[in-house]
C-alpha cells in the first residue's frame, strides 16, 4: 500500500498536520478513492481514444476504396489511352502500307497485332483500295507488256491497239478478283479479308503458315476456318473474267486455269508478305 501512494503522490504532496490527523487521515482516504476511481477512467479513455482512432481510419479507407478513379484526360481519351498503362511496342519487325514503294500492302497485320472485326463497308473499301490505287495501274501495264509480248491472246493484235486491249483486260481481271476475293466473299462468308503475319518460327514453318492461308482463313469472331472467300471467289472472278475475253477462251479448262494460277499467286503473295518486315528492316533498316 505503501508504495502504491508513493507511486501516486498523494501522501508526499499534503503537509505534516494532514498527514498525522484524523483529518489527514479522512483528507488521505479521499484522495486514495479519487485516485482510484480516476484511474480506469484514464485507462478506459485512452483505449476509447485508440478505438476511435482505429474506426477513423477504417472509415477513411472504406470512402477512399469507394470513390471514382481519377478522370482520364480528354486528349488521353481522344489517344485511346486508358489508366491502364499501355502494352510494350512489339520489338519485332512491322509491315508497311507498300512494299518497295509501288505494291499494295494495306490488308497484311503485323504479327502479333490484334484487330477488332471488320465492318461490311471497311470490307469493300480495301477491296477499292486495292484495285484503285495507283499501283494498280503501273503494274497492270507491266503485266499487259508482259502478256503482249508473250502474245497470251493472238486476237489482241500487236502495237498500240493491241497493247491497250491487254491492259483493260487486265485492270478488269485485277478488279474481279480484289472484290470477288476481298469484298464479296468475306461479307458472304462472315470473313476477316486481312492477312496476319505469323512472324515467329522457323523459316519453313513461316513459309508454310503463309502459303496455306490460301486454304486457311478467319471468321469475323476470330476463329479459324475455311477460306471460302479466297477459293470460291477466285473462281466466280475466273467465270466472270471469261465474259469479256475471246469465245475460244471461255471454256471450262481456261477458266480452271486461270482459276489455279490466281490461287497460286495469291499463295505466293502471302509468304513474301509473311517475310516482307524482314526483308525491309535487313536491307533497307527501317521497321
Amino acid at each position: 500500500m505503501t508504495n502504491r501512494f508513493s507511486r501516486t503522490g498523494v501522501l508526499s504532496k499534503m503537509p505534516l498536520y494532514l498527514q498525522t490527523s484524523k483529518l489527514g487521515a479522512v483528507c488521505v482516504t479521499a484522495a486514495l478513492l479519487a485516485t482510484l476511481a480516476c484511474t480506469p477512467a484514464a485507462l478506459q479513455a485512452q483505449q476509447l481514444t485508440a478505438e476511435t482512432s482505429s474506426s477513423l481510419a477504417s472509415a477513411n479507407d472504406s470512402v477512399s476504396s469507394s470513390l471514382p478513379d481519377a478522370p482520364v484526360p480528354a486528349s488521353a481519351m481522344q489517344a485511346g489511352q486508358t489508366t491502364t498503362p499501355p502494352a510494350t511496342a512489339s520489338a519485332d519487325p512491322q509491315q508497311t502500307k507498300r512494299i518497295l514503294g509501288i505494291m499494295p500492302n494495306f490488308r497484311s497485320v503485323s504479327a502479333d497485332t490484334k484487330l477488332p472485326p471488320q465492318t461490311v463497308k471497311e470490307k469493300f473499301i480495301s477491296a477499292g483500295q486495292d484495285t484503285f490505287d495507283y499501283s494498280s495501274f503501273l503494274l497492270a501495264a507491266v503485266q499487259a507488256g508482259v502478256s503482249m509480248y508473250g502474245k497470251s491472246y493472238p486476237e489482241f493484235h500487236q502495237g498500240a491497239v493491241g497493247y491497250g486491249r491487254y491492259y483493260w483486260h487486265t485492270l478488269a481481271d485485277t478488279a474481279d478478283e480484289n472484290f470477288m476475293v476481298g469484298g464479296i466473299g468475306p461479307v458472304l462468308f462472315h470473313q476477316d479479308n486481312r492477312f496476319y503475319t505469323l512472324g515467329h518460327g522457323s523459316i519453313g514453318h513461316r513459309a508454310f503458315y503463309a502459303a496455306t492461308r490460301v486454304l486457311i482463313s478467319r471468321k469475323d469472331d476470330g476463329d479459324n476456318t475455311f477460306n471460302f472467300s479466297e477459293i470460291i471467289g477466285s473462281g466466280a472472278a475466273a467465270g466472270v473474267s471469261s465474259l469479256y475475253y475471246p469465245t475460244k477462251d471461255r471454256t471450262w479448262t481456261k477458266v480452271g486455269q486461270k482459276w489455279l494460277t490466281s490461287d497460286l499467286i495469291d499463295g505466293a503473295t502471302f509468304t513474301f508478305k509473311e517475310f516482307w518486315p524482314d526483308i525491309n528492316h535487313k536491307f533497307f533498316h527501317t521497321h
